[in-house]
C-alpha cells in the first residue's frame, strides 16, 4: 500500500514537472518570437534600402510577404505533428521575422511613444488574462466559442468598414477586438495547460512540436491584441 501511494505521488510530481516544462517552453518560444519580430521591424523601418525594395516598387512584395505568413500559419497549425522539431522551430521563427518586416510600417505610421504605450498595455493585459487561464478552475470552453464568434463578427465589420469608413464603427471594432483577444488569451492558455498535462513524458520531439504550436497560438493572440490597442491609442502620422 505504501509503495503504491509513493508511486502515485511520484507520478503526480513527474506529470507536474512535464506540464511546467511544456508551459515554460511555450512562453519562452513565444517571447523569442516577439523579440525577433520587434528587432526585425526596427531594422527594416530604419533601412532605406529594404524599405525601397519592399514598398517603392509597388505593393506586390508586401502582398507576397502576407501570403507567406498565412501559408506558414496554416502549415504549422495543420501539419506541425508531421514536422521535425527543428523544422517546426525554424518555421515559427521565420514567421516571426516576416511579421517583423510587415510590422515595420507601424513604426512609420505611428509615433514611437504610441507604439510603446500599446505594447506595454498589451503585455500587461495579456499577462493578466494568461495567468487567469492558468489558475482558474472554471471551464473556459464556452468563453472560447463565444470569442470565436465575436472574432468572426469583428472580421465582417472590418470588411464593411472598408467601404463605409466610419470612425465610430472603427472605434467599436477596436474595442471589441481587444475584448475578443483577451478572452481568447485566457481560453488558449487554459487549453495549453491541458495539453501540458497530457504531454508525453518520454517524447522530446512531440514536446517541442507542442510548445511551438502553443507559442504560435499565444503569439497570434498577443499580436492581434497589440494591433487593436494600437488602433485605439494612436492617430496615424
Amino acid at each position: 500500500m505504501f509503495q503504491t501511494k509513493q508511486r502515485t505521488s511520484e507520478s503526480i510530481v513527474s506529470s507536474k514537472a512535464i506540464t511546467n516544462a511544456f508551459l515554460r517552453g511555450v512562453y519562452a518560444w513565444m517571447t523569442a518570437g516577439l523579440a525577433l519580430t520587434a528587432a526585425t521591424a526596427w531594422f527594416v523601418a530604419h533601412s532605406e534600402t529594404v524599405l525601397d525594395l519592399l514598398f517603392n516598387g509597388g505593393n506586390m512584395p508586401f502582398y507576397i510577404l502576407l501570403a507567406a505568413q498565412l501559408g506558414i500559419v496554416i502549415a504549422l497549425s495543420s501539419a506541425v505533428h508531421k514536422m521535425s522539431a527543428g523544422l517546426a522551430t525554424f518555421m515559427f521563427m521565420l514567421y516571426s521575422a516576416l511579421t517583423g518586416i510587415t510590422f515595420s510600417v507601424l513604426l512609420l505610421a505611428y509615433a514611437y511613444v504610441v507604439v510603446t504605450k500599446a505594447f506595454i498595455v498589451a503585455a500587461g493585459t495579456f499577462a493578466a488574462f494568461s495567468v487567469y487561464g492558468l489558475v482558474t478552475k472554471r471551464d473556459l470552453t464556452s468563453l472560447g466559442s463565444f470569442m470565436t464568434v465575436g472574432l468572426i463578427g469583428v472580421l465582417i465589420a472590418m470588411l464593411i468598414n472598408i467601404f463605409t469608413n466610419s470612425p465610430a464603427l472603427d472605434y467599436a471594432i477596436s474595442v471589441i477586438g481587444v475584448v475578443v483577444f483577451l478572452g481568447l488569451t485566457a481560453f488558449d492558455t487554459q487549453k495549453l495547460r491541458a495539453m501540458g498535462e497530457s504531454a508525453p513524458l518520454d517524447d522530446a520531439v512531440a514536446l517541442r512540436r507542442g510548445t511551438i504550436r502553443g507559442a504560435l497560438t499565444l503569439y497570434l493572440d498577443f499580436i492581434n491584441l497589440f494591433l487593436f490597442l494600437l488602433r485605439l491609442f494612436g492617430n496615424r502620422r
